[in-house]
């Protein structure tokens, strides 16, 4: 399983957002990638994070590489009305 890919939920382990949970959007480098909460769900906003500040969970979602908050969210709420079933 690669850790580190587009549309991988993850949690931060570092940094004021810590033990909330974000998505992979872009991987920009081996050491950093770009994560977005969306804001509205999550409280945190699109930024670049180092990948040592993160932790990937086994949950991933299905999204393009530079989708935007608006894509993402509807992505989640797919994936959590499809879990409520």
């Amino acid at each position: 399983m690669p850790a580190i890919e587009v549309g991988r939920i993850c949690k931060k382990i570092s940094g004021r957002e810590i033990g909330r949970l974000c998505v992979i959007v872009d991987v920009i480098d081996r050491n950093f990638a770009l994560i977005t909460g969306p804001k509205s769900i999550t409280g945190i906003k699109r930024r670049r994070v180092n990948i040592n500040h993160i932790e990937p969970t086994k949950e991933k979602i299905k999204i393009a590489r530079g989708a935007d908050d608006e894509d993402v969210a509807k992505a989640l709420e797919t994936v959590k009305k499809a879990k409520q079933k």
